[in-house]
């Protein structure tokens, strides 16, 4: 399936649930790009055993996939001084829900308990802030299924899916402040920024 070994179906099958994926993810250490910047398949996540977060969801959806869920993945947009942020996407019961692969404290998994995907994304909106305590994130778009836009080359491909953080770059996204909210926001407090800056992994 999917041209998928046997292997790594074993493996992707076995996550049949979004807390059992969440988990799998959280136990990848982070892929810090020593070469230069990546966006691997699934495929090469569990050959190498590192993600970052476009990678841990297009993983995620991946797997939601094989559970007969589509594979949605959503892009979150930050300013300039900070980095997007790519998270899978599920539902149940009528409720959304996100699996996250980060090596942060914070923008990690979210229970499904949303209404929609701007009252998902709007959870992640406080602790989105960069060291000096500036609050950043400003869009997101909605759920795009990875196997609906991409088909199915991009679950095993060896090279780079560049084409895959280009598209969501280049979709339509939604503002989640206007001009008036931006200039009013308040910065981190000085715990909130120490707290961010706890990390899973460091860099060797």
């Amino acid at each position: 399936m999917y041209n998928l070994t046997r292997k790594e179906l074993k493996i992707l099958r076995k996550l049949n649930t979004p807390k059992k994926i969440q988990d799998f993810l959280n136990k990848l250490e982070i892929n810090f790009e020593p070469d230069g910047d990546t966006c691997i398949s699934p495929r090469a996540v569990l050959k190498t055993g590192k993600c970052h977060c476009i990678e841990g969801a297009m993983l995620a959806a991946l797997a939601f996939k094989l559970q007969g869920k589509k594979a949605l993945v959503v892009d979150l947009t930050a300013t300039q001084s900070d980095f997007d942020h790519v998270v899978a996407v599920f539902r149940e019961n009528g409720k959304w829900g996100a699996v996250s692969k980060t090596n942060h404290a914070v923008l990690r998994y979210r229970e499904p308990v949303y209404r929609d995907i701007r009252e998902l994304v709007m959870s992640f909106f406080h602790e989105y802030f960069t060291d000096s305590g500036k609050k950043t994130l400003r869009s997101y778009s909605m759920p795009i299924d990875l196997i609906e836009k991409f088909g199915v080359e991009w679950i095993t491909k060896e090279e780079n899916l560049w084409e895959i953080p280009e598209y969501l770059a280049s979709c339509r996204h939604y503002k989640v402040l206007n001009k008036k909210q931006i200039k009013n926001l308040r910065r981190a407090d000085k715990i909130e920024i120490e707290a961010g800056k706890l990390v899973e992994f460091k860099k060797d």
